[in-house]
């Protein structure tokens, strides 16, 4: 049954299996996925440990989730871009490419929230 078809818990329990199979197949596959969940894993107790406010600890673990988020939406692009023909196309390099900037964007705002909130602990 396809999960359109599906209501209620029903619907909610396939919408996470499905999320879960394609967390762990970019987990396997991808190794930038592979190295940012690896980051998370450490910045995010990592933030729950320092002496931060609640909003600060929120901006921390958010902006590190962000990243993944960004992550795994590029890694969709570029399946779907993949899928429909591997040979050179200009809005195809467009396409992976603006999911690659998206990333970059991704992982400099992650930088600068614990910077600027990491020195302002410091100043403390």
């Amino acid at each position: 049954m396809d999960i359109k078809k599906r209501t209620g818990l029903s619907r909610l329990v396939y919408a996470t299996l499905y999320s879960y199979r394609g967390l762990m197949h970019n987990i396997r596959h991808e190794a930038a996925i592979r190295q940012e969940v690896i980051a998370a894993l450490i910045m995010i107790p990592l933030a729950c440990y320092l002496d931060v406010s609640t909003v600060e600890r929120l901006f921390l673990i958010t902006s590190v989730l962000l990243v993944i988020i960004v992550e795994l939406l590029n890694t969709a692009i570029e399946a779907v871009v993949d899928r429909i023909g591997l040979e050179y196309h200009e809005l195809s390099g467009l396409a992976k490419d603006t999911g690659s900037a998206a990333v970059f964007v991704g992982l400099l705002q992650c930088v600068i929230v614990w910077t600027v909130i990491l020195l302002s602990l410091m100043e403390r």
